[in-house]
């Protein structure tokens, strides 16, 4: 018979300690859901205190419920608190209340939604081994992997990723072609035609709800006359040769990005770039043994590994692949030169070239 461990008491009040932080995250998840769509977070964003019956008022919204609401944000270190009067905090409204802002975070949220609603989906894949493509999650998943990836495409994209790349952004001032491989609803795609108007950008997504959103959003961004959106895959997606491919928080989700790369290639012009950004990660487990890689292994074991499986190869890099084994990928798919020229806390970003 197994003998009965012996219990740390300190180290099962530490571990209880932690239980208690990730289940008050954990239900913190509806209710800024909650404070986005009634927009709560933006009635307060002028950083005025304000009772819960001053919010219902302003809002629109039951004062009960209100009370409740702000009173578990209090509780959260979302808002402030102090004499009856809640607050939103300049830095709080940042992350909260302002859509177009760099660290906009509800989108995180949202998508962490769709994540628990589509766990007894996955849960079924690790009995049978199957995989789950990204176009069979709940529908939140899709808008909201947008909220949450825009603020950091907003924040680098043009203003440090594409300047890292060696003689790339001299190209789209004067006019590239470019496309945007798995651009989902055009986030990416749209800030570059922005800023580079005299350049055209094709963008793809296997996911034709996700294509069409990404034309209204070019439409609304007022950007359609030089951006243009198609259903199709990493491996059959044409119109080069293009000056400049991206491939946003991707890879690692293709079934084959092996394949995937071969096919770039022959989409690349001569002297062409192709962009890979992926998740930032280390090469081995105990280097992503950190909260960054914690948020990265669950998106990876819940979306992209199953994604990956449920197309030919399957390879299913996961989302903490780590430059060594995304460069061995690259150099397979006829890629020789592999440079990382930027980073962010969640980013890595690579130029590859023939």
């Amino acid at each position: 018979m197994a003998a009965t461990p012996t219990i740390d008491e300190g180290r099962l009040e530490a571990f209880m300690g932690r239980f208690v932080q990730d289940f008050g995250a954990g239900a913190t998840i509806p209710l800024v859901l909650i404070g986005d769509k009634l927009g709560l977070y933006k009635a307060m964003a002028d950083g005025e205190p304000v009772t819960p019956a001053e919010l219902a008022e302003r809002t629109g919204c039951r004062e009960r419920y209100i009370r409740e609401w702000l009173s578990q944000q209090a509780a959260s270190g979302y808002m402030e608190y102090a004499d009856g009067h809640f607050t939103l905090p300049p830095e709080q409204a940042l992350a909260l209340a302002h859509d177009d802002s760099p660290v906009f975070i509800p989108g995180a949220f949202q998508l962490l939604a769709a994540i628990v609603k589509d766990e007894p989906h996955v849960t079924e894949r690790f009995r049978s081994g199957e995989g789950m493509a990204w176009g069979d999650h709940h529908h939140d998943l899709f808008e909201g992997t947008e909220r949450f990836f825009r603020p950091g495409y907003t924040a680098n994209l043009t203003s440090s990723w594409l300047p890292s790349l060696e003689g790339v952004v001299e190209k789209l001032e004067a006019g590239a072609r470019v496309a945007d491989i798995g651009c989902g609803h055009g986030a990416s795609t749209i800030l570059m035609a922005q800023a580079y108007p005299r350049s055209t950008f094709i963008g793809s997504d296997n996911h034709e709800g996700s294509i069409q959103a990404a034309r209204e959003a070019a439409a609304r961004a007022g950007v359609a006359d030089r951006v243009t959106f198609e259903v199709a895959t990493a491996a059959n997606f044409g119109g080069g040769p293009y000056d400049l491919i991206c491939v946003f928080d991707a890879l690692h989700d293709m079934g084959d990005p092996v394949g995937a790369a071969r096919h770039v290639r022959e989409q690349l012009a001569a002297d062409g770039t192709w962009l890979v950004v992926e998740p930032n990660a280390g090469d081995t487990l105990e280097d992503n043994l950190n909260p960054v890689g914690r948020a990265f292994y669950a998106a990876s074991t819940m979306l992209c590994t199953p994604n990956s499986l449920s197309q030919e190869v399957g390879l299913a890099l996961g989302a903490q692949a780590g430059e060594q084994r995304l460069t061995e990928v690259l150099n397979e798919g006829g890629f020789s030169r592999v440079r990382r020229t930027a980073e962010t806390p969640f980013n890595l970003v690579l130029e590859v070239r023939p």
